[in-house]
């Protein structure tokens, strides 16, 4: 009995599309039993709706995201992470695979607490037999990570960069020009709600001046705009 997968790619780099579909049609020329229904997106906005498209007619089996994708027109979704969250929320059993050029340890860290991806690959990193045998690994349950990624878990590396949605997306309209005042209305939070918060990261980001300038500067270091 073939076992089809629905699978998503959201990726905004069309020769790292065709190097998945090679990939997966590779897996299942050498599986009789496995078949890849594949549906791609290349930016938030065509992810989302990819994943409420498949919430009214499939169950989502297997995403290839990255994470750092083009904004929805709205800019509720600014990165890859947003919609890896949504997935995760709405299909729990999905596998989710990200592979990303991002290299920050702190960055990659979030996204291993946030999004929890059953593999997380670093681009510079990536050929076909390392792509395939990260596929085959999750198809199968087990999780995959890069060389640099698998130090990481190893050393257990904790930190307090865990940043929600809700701090991503005040982080990333300030980048944009937006006054902490304007906040409340972007991100629907209370003044004093953005106040805290903005508190907690310049905490986080170790910003004694408490400049928005300081604090931005800070977070792209750190790879989170």
């Amino acid at each position: 009995m073939i076992n089809q997968l629905n699978t998503l790619i959201i990726e905004d780099h069309p020769f790292i599309i065709e190097g998945y579909k090679r990939v997966l049609d590779h897996i299942s020329s050498n599986d009789g039993n496995l078949d890849f229904k594949i549906r791609t997106a290349k930016n938030c906005e065509e992810g989302n709706a990819e994943i409420e498209y498949a919430v009214h007619h499939h169950i989502m089996d297997l995403v290839f995201l990255d994470i750092s994708l083009p904004p929805s027109k709205d800019r509720k979704l600014i990165s890859g992470d947003d919609l890896g969250i949504k997935l995760k929320s709405l299909f729990p059993k999905v596998k989710i695979i990200i592979a990303t050029h991002l290299e920050n340890n702190y960055r990659l860290v979030n996204i291993l607490k946030t999004i929890k991806p059953d593999a997380l690959l670093l681009k510079n990193d990536l050929d076909f037999k390392i792509l395939t045998e990260g596929v085959l690994n999750v198809i199968n349950d087990v999780p995959f990570y890069s060389k640099p990624i698998l130090k990481l878990v190893r050393q257990h590396i904790s930190n307090d960069f865990n940043l929600d949605n809700i701090d991503r997306q005040m982080l990333y309209h300030l980048s944009l020009g937006a006054k902490t005042k304007e906040l409340p209305e972007i991100v629907h939070l209370s003044q004093a709600g953005i106040e805290r918060r903005k508190r907690r990261l310049n905490q986080i980001f170790n910003n004694d001046k408490k400049s928005d300038k300081v604090l931005l500067r800070l977070a792209r270091e750190k790879g989170f705009l």
